[in-house]
């Protein structure tokens, strides 16, 4: 490898000036390129271009690559039949609720194991991080049996958005995520509004919170796509039609629905998360590559 001006890197610019150098850079960086993009994008393809085709043609193998014969009708038997309007609504209003939830309570939890140091904070951080070892299907009993007679208060949650809301709160690895980015938030900068008369809520609220802003983006994606996409535990704590999410409610109407039809119900529930991703996609990606704070 050669050091040129821009740095050390894999292929040298000698070799990458000479002929078949550039042959070969090209070749391999294009076939990298259309095959991650293919990878990643052909089952979204599929699935757009399925909804479009009809029952047999969805079914026959091997698959058209483009619809013979496109029917966007389908997409509104979907909406309709399966009534993703009201679907779309309980999902939404369960996510949001968990992501609040988390914006709240997780980055309180990693502001105190960060900046305010509790005794046995350390040994705290330790047992949340422990948790992420433990399978999310053996949780699942204990959860549900939790949900069904909460310690203490004796309440049932089953149809209840708090069923989905509090077991969201218990994430350790968002909090984790959250601690690391407040470990590198400078002490002289904490002190200086110490010095200025700023308690610690006012201290995370006027110079933590807004400098945090990628981190928030970050743990925000996760929250939602975590509650958007999950499937068993609703299906376990929303027993009632009014309160199923869209991934239940899709999966409860496939049986007596064709094929077309459910594959389009899940190109539209689809749509809201990539929506989501692209309105926030300079945030997330910055708070994913952010490790320290610039003066």
């Amino acid at each position: 490898m050669a050091q040129d001006s821009g740095g050390r890197t894999l292929i040298s610019s000698a070799q990458l000036r000479r002929g078949r150098g550039r042959v070969v850079y090209w070749i391999v960086l294009l076939t990298v390129v259309v095959g991650f993009t293919l990878v990643f994008l052909g089952p979204l393809y599929w699935m757009v271009t399925g909804a479009l085709k009809s029952g047999q043609e969805i079914a026959q193998t091997p698959p058209t690559l483009f619809p013979k014969d496109p029917r966007p009708q389908n997409y509104a038997d979907a909406w309709t039949n399966l009534n993703l309007a009201k679907l779309l609504f309980n999902t939404f209003y369960y996510a949001t609720g968990a992501l609040l939830f988390q914006l709240v309570l997780d980055t309180a939890a990693a502001y105190a194991l960060s900046k305010l140091r509790p005794v046995l904070g350390n040994l705290i951080l330790g047992l949340m991080l422990a948790t992420l070892m433990i399978p999310a299907m053996v949780l699942i009993v204990p959860q549900y049996v939790t949900v069904i007679d909460l310690p203490i208060l004796h309440l049932n949650l089953l149809d209840s958005p708090f069923a989905i809301w509090l077991p969201a709160v218990a994430n350790a690895f968002n909090i984790f995520l959250l601690k690391r980015f407040f470990d590198a938030i400078p002490e002289d900068l904490m002190a200086a509004a110490t010095i200025d008369g700023a308690g610690p809520l006012r201290t995370l609220w006027s110079i933590v919170l807004p400098i945090s802003r990628p981190i928030l983006g970050v743990v925000s994606i996760f929250a939602v796509t975590a509650v958007w996409k999950d499937f068993l535990w609703p299906k376990l704590v929303m027993p009632s039609p009014e309160t199923r999410t869209v991934s239940v409610g899709i999966y409860v109407f496939s049986g007596g629905t064709p094929m077309n039809v459910v594959v389009a119900a899940a190109v539209i529930a689809a749509v809201p998360t990539i929506v989501f991703f692209l309105i926030f996609q300079k945030n997330i990606m910055s708070g994913l590559t952010s490790g320290s704070l610039k003066g």
